[in-house]
């Protein structure tokens, strides 16, 4: 029960983030314009976020969305560290942390995983 209430508090956590990477919010224009990074990525971030934020909604994708999600946290971390304020780290890190552990739960055969009949 642990594991699906974090999965979806995660869910609804990325799809806010990438809603506002998407709407534009001035916040992200300006971060992704000071880390050097085009416009476009920024879309292309909050599509990502958003598409499997919903994904982890479900629990028999949950497994990939975070597996994908864990990718883009890689990339925040990098971001934060070398491009931007390093101590802004830690957050993308424990989200990555966490997204880790959802996936590896949900992995494909693993009993909890929601691709197995109940």
């Amino acid at each position: 029960m642990i594991w699906r209430t974090l999965t979806i508090l995660l869910g609804v956590l990325f799809l806010f983030a990438g809603g506002t990477k998407l709407i534009g919010t001035q916040m992200h224009v300006e971060h992704f314009a000071l880390w050097g990074y085009p416009s476009w990525f920024r879309l292309f971030v909050g599509a990502w976020e958003v598409g499997c934020g919903l994904l982890l909604l479900i629990p028999r994708y949950s497994f990939y969305a975070a597996t994908c999600l864990v990718v883009a946290m890689i990339g925040a971390v990098y971001t934060e560290a070398f491009r931007g304020t390093p101590t802004m780290a830690v957050t993308p890190a424990v989200l990555l942390v966490l997204l880790a552990l959802v996936a590896y739960r949900g992995r494909p055969g693993h009993r909890t995983s929601g691709t197995l009949p109940r």
